[in-house]
């Protein structure tokens, strides 16, 4: 039954990833930073893009488009209602500015998540090697004539129990591994509306 037990958990696992890291445990590709070119078609960026940390009204808005929590829609309305409120001859510089900091911030997050990814996978490694070993030692003093049954009853059940926590965290960490890309998709939707912002001033 022990036996049974971890060999339905670690398959299930999904760790040994189809990567050339090993601590990636997911299905998607490990891309560990995005490019410009991955995301941005829009007008050559001015140098004064790389400022946009300091500028009085960008950062704000960079965090509140950023966030997960805002509908992708209401967050592209932000954007053609920030373009529309700027001066024409500043537009072009603004909305640099905006798409520089959101590609800042947002490839700063995901790496942040991927980097969080790793040592949840390596945690997973640690308690999947830990089940093994004590299945093992389970399954050892089952086999012995003057077992504890008791003793081995009690075991078992924590066996058990942790098996379950470890396969919680493997659904969990399905889910985890799909928010990279919701937020390259996130980025990508963004700068599209930056893009066409920029083209029309």
């Amino acid at each position: 039954m022990v036996a049974s037990i971890i060999l339905l958990a670690l398959p299930a696992s999904a760790l040994a990833a189809q990567n050339q890291d090993p601590d990636w445990p997911c299905v998607q590709r490990k891309v560990p930073e995005l490019s410009l070119g991955q995301i941005w078609n829009g007008p050559d960026l001015p140098a004064s893009a790389a400022d946009w940390s300091t500028d009085p009204d960008i950062p704000d808005l960079v965090r509140e488009l950023a966030a997960r929590r805002v509908p992708i829609p209401e967050a592209e309305q932000e954007i053609r209602d920030f373009a529309a409120a700027l001066p024409k001859d500043r537009a072009q510089e603004q909305l640099a500015k905006l798409f520089q900091g959101l590609f800042d911030h947002m490839n700063n997050e995901r790496a942040q998540v991927m980097s969080g990814i790793g040592r949840y996978a390596r945690n997973q490694v640690q308690l999947a090697a830990r089940l093994r070993k004590e299945g093992s030692e389970v399954d050892a003093l089952s086999a012995k004539p003057d077992a504890d049954h008791a003793e081995i009853a009690r075991l078992t059940d924590r066996l058990v129990f942790e098996t379950r926590i470890f396969e919680e965290r493997v659904q969990s960490l399905t889910y985890v591994c799909e928010v990279p890309t919701l937020i390259e998709q996130r980025l990508y939707a963004l700068a599209k509306v930056i893009a066409e912002e920029m083209k029309e001033k």
